[in-house]
C-alpha cells in the first residue's frame, strides 16, 4: 500500500531556525524587515532567498492565532510555534515524533537509539517509495537534521545522547493549538488523557 501524501525532506536545508522564521513572518505580516533575503542569509542573498522560499511554505500551515503568537510571543512561544509549523509541513518529522518519541516517552523509556530511527525509516519506506530514491548522503542528512530539530525544539537534550525531555508548553501556544487542532499536542508528547483534560 502506497501512502497518499509524499514525504517532503526539504527541512534538511533549514532545520528549525526560529529567529529566521520570525523574520519571515514579520516581513510578510508587518512589513518591518527591509531586504529580508540579506537579513536571512547574513548578507548572502542566495542563501536568504532559499530560506525565505522554504519558510514561506511553513508560514502557510499556520492559523491566524498561531501567526499572532509567533509575532508577539516570547522566544519560547516563537520556538514552539516554529516547531508546530515544521511538524505541520513535514509529516516525516511529525510521524517520527508521534510514533517513536512520544510512544517511548509514554512508557518511561527516555533514550532514542539509532535502532529506533532505522526501524521507523524502514517501516515508512514500505509505504513511501520516494524514500527509496534518497541517496545515502541525503538519508544521513535527513537523520542528522531530524535529531537537530528535536534538539532545537527541546524534545531531546542533545543530538549525541538523545534523551527525551518533558515538555512545558507556554499558555499562548496552548491556546493557539486548542483553537486549531488538539492532536497537535501529541508533538509535545502529551498523553491522550492530558489532551482531553486540556480540551475540557
Amino acid at each position: 500500500m502506497i501512502a497518499e501524501k509524499k514525504y517532503n525532506f526539504s527541512f534538511t536545508a533549514a532545520s528549525l531556525r526560529t529567529r529566521e522564521f520570525v523574520l519571515v513572518a514579520k516581513h510578510l505580516f508587518e512589513n518591518s524587515v527591509e531586504d529580508v533575503e540579506s537579513a536571512l542569509g547574513n548578507g548572502k542573498k542566495a542563501t536568504g532567498r532559499r530560506y525565505f522560499k522554504e519558510m514561506y511554505k511553513w508560514i502557510d500551515t499556520l492559523t491566524k492565532g498561531q501567526i499572532k503568537a509567533l509575532l508577539e510571543g516570547s522566544y519560547k512561544v516563537q520556538n514552539e510555534i516554529t516547531f508546530i509549523a515544521a511538524c505541520k509541513h513535514f509529516h516525516f518529522i511529525r510521524d517520527f515524533i508521534i510514533e517513536v518519541v512520544r510512544e517511548k516517552y509514554l512508557v518511561y523509556d527516555y533514550e532514542i537509539t539509532d535502532g529506533d530511527y532505522i526501524s521507523f525509516f524502514r517501516r515508512k519506506a514500505e509505504y513511501h517509495p520516494e524514500m527509496n530514491k534518497l541517496t545515502e548522503v541525503t538519508q544521513k542528512k535527513v537523520k542528522q537534521v531530524t535529531f537537530k530539530i528535536l534538539e532545537q525544539a527541546g524534545l531531546i537534550n542533545n543530538v549525541r545522547s538523545k534523551m527525551i525531555q518533558p515538555q512545558i508548553i507556554e499558555s499562548e501556544t496552548r491556546k493557539a493549538i486548542l483553537a486549531d487542532n488538539a492532536e497537535l499536542f501529541k508533538i509535545f508528547l502529551l498523553s491522550d488523557f492530558d489532551i482531553e483534560n486540556l480540551k475540557a
